[in-house]
């Protein structure tokens, strides 16, 4: 069963590092959400991963790194606008997805010849990698599609049977997954997924970004598959409050609701949780997962979940709602 221990203190921090380096997975906490990381050199352990995520092999790892050498041990820069986004936004949630190195297993690419890559913004997270010496392959630290962990105590719900460590640092500040970009010499940056850098920040530095309207079949960035991010519990998105009274389970069951900024009537609901009574989407999308948790393990039985303004982190709120509801 695993250990919470604190991830502030050094010592602690090299007992983790010392794991990883055995082959065993040890969870940390990141700006975004908490991650699983492994060596990301160390086959057997990055198939760990997998195991305990009960994860499929052709969902990539991201690549968490401490440093720009780090990266260019990583991954092939072939374009200076690499550079450009390194500068304003690392660390930070922004993943980018280049040529790998070919010293990248393939298993942490899922079989792709590009690799993901992030600097964290956290202090455990950079100085896990640091005392590792190298990269740490993680994706987030809960069962395959399920809710994304924002702090250590989601992670020993999840995985706690499982793992040995569970670096403690707190509730993380971001609360969605990094934003991912795919960037290929001479082509206009590809937004692979959405996340807790906004697309119109990244516009400012790279210029215009295609945002595809389809899915490929292939699978290029992790959570793409068309449900990801998902409670236990039914989940039903609404425009606004009054639209649940049109739905036949609401007349049935004990209702949740996850509202963006207010809600009118309370005594309707058996439990209900607001994202952000200011309308910040910051901190919206800083509450996000953590809510869905509450939400999930009360004793509701359907959560209703309103739609929030598709701008800036609200497109990344909107994206995981609907892939938790496969919409």
């Amino acid at each position: 069963m695993a250990k919470i221990i604190n991830g502030f203190f050094s010592k602690n921090v090299q007992r983790a590092a010392a794991l990883i380096q055995q082959g065993e997975a040890v969870a940390f906490p990141t700006e975004t959400v908490y991650g699983l990381g492994a060596d990301v050199y160390n086959k057997k352990a990055v198939a760990k991963i997998f195991e305990i995520k009960e994860r499929p092999y052709f969902d990539p790892i991201i690549v968490h790194v401490a440093n720009l050498k780090q990266l260019e041990e990583v991954a092939q820069i072939k374009d200076e606008r690499v550079y450009d986004l390194v500068k304003h936004f690392w660390p930070g949630p922004l993943t980018l997805v280049l040529p790998k190195q070919k010293k990248i297993p393939y298993l942490v690419t899922a079989g792709l010849d590009t690799v993901g890559v992030r600097m964290p913004a956290n202090v455990v997270a950079l100085s896990l990698i640091q005392a590792l010496g190298h990269p740490i392959a993680a994706p987030s630290a809960n069962l395959f599609t399920r809710l994304s962990p924002t702090t250590a105590e989601h992670v020993f719900k999840q995985l706690g049977p499982k793992i040995k460590i569970i670096l403690d640092g707190g509730k993380t500040i971001c609360g969605v997954e990094s934003t991912i970009l795919l960037i290929n010499k001479n082509i206009q940056p590809v937004c692979l997924r959405m996340g807790g850098l906004p697309i119109e920040e990244i516009e400012k530095v790279v210029g215009k970004i295609t945002i595809p309207k389809k899915q490929s079949r292939k699978i290029l960035a992790p959570g793409n598959l068309n449900f990801h991010y998902a409670p236990r519990k039914s989940l039903i998105i609404v425009g606004k409050e009054e639209e649940i009274w049109r739905y036949p389970e609401s007349l049935k069951k004990k209702i949740a609701l996850l509202a963006f900024q207010k809600i009118k009537n309370k005594r309707k609901f058996y439990e209900w949780r607001i994202l952000s009574p200011r309308g910040d989407l910051k901190e919206a999308a800083a509450n996000f997962f953590d809510f869905l948790h509450q939400l999930d393990e009360g004793s509701a039985e359907i959560i209703f979940v309103e739609k929030v303004k598709e701008v800036g982190l609200g497109r990344a709120i909107m994206e995981r709602l609907n892939k938790a509801t496969h919409q």
